[in-house]
């Protein structure tokens, strides 16, 4: 698992994005800092082209733009009819009926390799009652065999993230123990997570691995960036720069990683 870095960069996987706004740049710039390749859109257009020529596919609402619902549900269905690996995080689907709405169109129409999502995020797309505000969860991880529920029933791999971070494939569930308080102080850690696994993906056939991999790049490039206590805007900084300077053996040698 630990040697797909080196396979994404070597392949350089082309990620397509249709992405929350707020982020697209970081998001872009992350999926470059592990080494694969960023392509964001949000044309009509040129849809079919560019999901020809991906690698993998990541659908984001984090920004709820009427003029895309239409967009991403397009692009998640051409994405599934071309075997492209697709990820999807449903960006505060607790907050809003329109939210609510195209989550459950994707997710009743669209098959997802992996979704990506803060506790409340994956437990409400679970039909389970929820503590969040905003885009932002005050769950965290208190019932494995709920998880591996929800993992069943929308027959995808699931990776919650929180103080710590789990993925979930059916009965298959992997803990992941970095991470920083300070990646919850910096707009759009969660979405670039999309684009990391977005990048294991575009080189895996495994979406467990893949999630794994993404998740754990964040969990512990925040950590590393974080050893000296630094105020979050130079932690950003440190946050790209250790994405950068991640290598299979540094993911093995500091990953804390546990099969429950």
């Amino acid at each position: 698992m630990y040697k797909l870095i080196n396979k994404v960069k070597k392949i350089s996987p082309l990620v397509v994005h249709y992405t929350n706004e707020v982020t697209i740049n970081d998001c872009a710039n992350i999926t470059l800092a592990i080494g694969a390749s960023p392509l964001m859109s949000y044309s009509h257009e040129e849809l079919k082209d560019v999901i020809n020529i991906a690698s993998s596919v990541v659908i984001n609402i984090g920004t709820m733009n009427t003029a895309h619902v239409d967009l991403f549900v397009k692009a998640a269905k051409y994405a599934n009819k071309v075997g492209k690996k697709l990820v999807l995080d449903p960006v505060g689907v607790f907050a809003s009926k329109q939210r609510q709405e195209l989550v459950k169109i994707l997710l009743g129409e669209v098959k997802f390799d992996v979704i990506k999502g803060n506790m409340a995020e994956i437990k409400f797309i679970g039909g389970q009652a929820v503590n969040g505000q905003g885009v932002d969860s005050y769950e965290e991880c208190n019932d494995i065999n709920q998880l591996k529920l929800i993992s069943k029933t929308l027959k995808t791999t699931l990776s919650i993230t929180g103080k710590t971070d789990v993925i979930v494939d059916s009965d298959k569930v992997v803990k992941i123990y970095n991470g920083t308080p300070k990646l919850k102080s910096v707009t759009g850690t969660g979405c670039m997570i999309n684009s990391l696994i977005g990048s294991f993906l575009g080189v895996s056939d495994n979406s467990m691995d893949a999630a794994i991999m993404g998740t754990l790049c964040m969990s512990l490039a925040g950590e590393l960036a974080d050893k000296d206590e630094v105020a979050i805007g130079s932690f950003k900084v440190n946050l790209f720069d250790n994405i950068y300077k991640l290598t299979e053996d540094k993911i093995r040698d500091f990953g804390k990683v546990e099969t429950i």
